[in-house]
């Protein structure tokens, strides 16, 4: 290849020498020769590289090509390989494994055995001390019977025959006697029990027959205004609207830095419910000035009475319960404005309505009259303040004048204990109303208040001379309070139960009422060796 390059070069070379002596000097017909013989030379080597690099391109491809089939045969083989011994590996771990697990299985009927026969062992060691201890017990006891007959043969050796007839009547009736005694308690303890049992699966029965709902205790009302400027126009110059309209409504508004605000505070729910429509309808319509207030305060409180009336009237169409006075009606409308620590009374009116029938039908009495006394039992709570007297007292004259009957008006009475109960009615409306208030999640007071007012009642009771302790019991509706005999007599205790309740009505802030019940026992103990 170098050789016919130089040849190449030389004819060139001389070649362009020639043709340029005739126009150039020797000098420069010389070097252009060359460099024209340089640049051949230079453009035949580019072609013969080109084809130098094909071809070991070509070589390469192909050396790679049977290298990736050997690599991938000698992979074939080896992986069949691998998978062999794995498999192989396999089998011998599951051969191992079962031979252990037969192995396992051996030693656990192994313990088993063993531990059979140990319990059998202790079986056979508890029976015998059994034995044994009865051997022992009957030896005594034949020692015991032989003394005994000694005795009595001896006592007999000197006695007469009417000496002996009334000696054995006498014994035949001690041991009658206390046989009729054990047999009388054995009955009278499964009575018991009996009707605990029974009692109790009544109440859960019918506890878990009824469905209800917790409700919120509220003694006010928010209300949302459109804008800031409403808050002014409520208000009125110089506080004229506001003042008609508190007024027209036995409410107070609470007009504060609240954005958009307003609240509506009175203790009386209906009250607060007839200002809040009337507040509304004011608000929607804007002229707010004394004489609408009193225009839109009659328009609520118009609809607050029929829906009143409506949600008594649903009360009663629920309960199936027949017809009723309409002042009736009305009140127990007014009772789902009402609350006791969170629950609302119209439900829990309807509540008791429907345990006291449950009840009466599982013992057998008539679930309607039980059915009315419990809806009507807390029908005093939505009564006027110009009634006196306690909402059970208050709530049962009420439905008497108005016609009810007087199982209903005892029960109703009688529900917080107030008055003796009468009837079985009574005892079931009690029995419900407590169910009712002390069920998870049916009235919230918070703990801390609950603590201290049980600790105010008790501190109260105790304070008094010759009081041992008080307990206050049923959620504070009772404390029970125990004098020292000795130094209490049975009048005493008596005036002292009088001014007891007379310092908690005059000290004490509480719901409903009250009962106080002192206790003066004395006893007397002797022990017989």
């Amino acid at each position: 290849m170098t050789s016919s390059c130089w040849g190449l070069n030389f004819i060139s070379f001389l070649f362009i020498s020639l043709v340029s002596s005739f126009f150039l000097s020797w000098v420069v017909a010389l070097v252009l020769g060359f460099g024209v013989g340089q640049v051949l030379v230079y453009w035949s080597k580019r072609k013969e590289w080109k084809r130098v690099k094909e071809e070991s391109s070509s070589i390469l491809k192909l050396a790679r090509r049977e290298a990736e089939v050997l690599r991938q045969e000698a992979l074939n083989k080896t992986g069949i390989a691998v998978m062999q011994k794995e498999a192989k590996f396999e089998r011998e771990k599951n051969r191992t494994e079962l031979e252990i697990e037969a192995k396992l299985w051996e030693i656990r009927s192994h313990e088993e055995s063993i531990g059979a026969l140990d319990h059998e062992l202790n079986l056979r060691e508890e029976t015998l001390n059994r034995q044994s201890a009865a051997v022992t017990q009957g030896r005594e006891a034949v020692r015991k019977m032989s003394r005994d007959i000694r005795q009595t043969m001896a006592n007999l050796a000197s006695m007469d025959v009417e000496e002996i007839k009334k000696n054995l009547y006498e014994n035949v009736q001690q041991e009658c006697r206390e046989e009729h005694r054990k047999l009388r308690k054995e009955l009278l303890d499964r009575s018991d029990r009996d009707i605990a049992e029974e009692a109790r699966r009544l109440l859960v029965s019918s506890m878990q027959r009824l469905s209800t709902r917790a409700g919120h205790d509220l003694t006010s009302s928010i209300l949302q205004l459109p804008n800031e400027d409403m808050k002014g126009r409520i208000i009125g110059r110089e506080g004229r609207n506001i003042k008609c309209f508190e007024a027209a409504t036995g409410t107070t508004l609470l007009i504060d830095e609240s954005p958009q605000v307003v609240l509506i505070s009175s203790f009386d729910p209906v009250r607060r419910a007839v200002a809040k429509a009337a507040l509304e309808r004011l608000i929607e319509d804007g002229r707010i000035h004394p004489a609408t207030i009193e225009d839109f305060v009659k328009e609520a409180k118009e609809e607050i009475d029929s829906i009143v009336i409506k949600a008594g009237e649903e009360a009663i169409e629920k309960l199936k319960i027949s017809t009723m006075a309409p002042e009736i009606i009305e009140l127990i409308g007014q009772l789902q404005y009402r609350f006791s620590y969170t629950q609302n009374m119209l439900d829990h009116s309807i509540e008791v309505a429907t345990l006291c029938s449950i009840l009466a039908s599982e013992v057998g009495l008539d679930p309607s009259i039980a059915k009315r006394a419990g809806l009507l039992h807390d029908i005093g709570k939505s009564m006027d303040g110009e009634y006196e007297g306690t909402h059970a007292l208050i709530g049962a004259e009420f439905v008497r004048q108005r016609g009810e009957d007087a199982i209903v008006v005892n029960a109703i009475a009688a529900h917080h204990e107030e008055v003796k109960p009468e009837s079985v009615y009574a005892g079931l409306v009690i029995l419900a109303d407590t169910i009712s208030a002390v069920r998870p999640g049916a009235r919230a007071e918070p703990m801390t208040t609950y603590v201290e007012r049980l600790g105010q009642l008790e501190q109260l009771a105790t304070s008094f001379e010759g009081v041992l302790d008080a307990y206050a019991i049923q959620a504070g509706r009772e404390v029970r309070v125990v004098v020292h005999p000795a130094q209490v007599t049975d009048d005493e205790a008596r005036e002292l139960s009088r001014k007891i309740r007379n310092r908690i009505e005059e000290e004490l802030q509480y719901p409903g009422s009250i009962k106080i019940t002192v206790i003066r026992e004395q006893r007397f103990t002797e022990k017989a060796k």
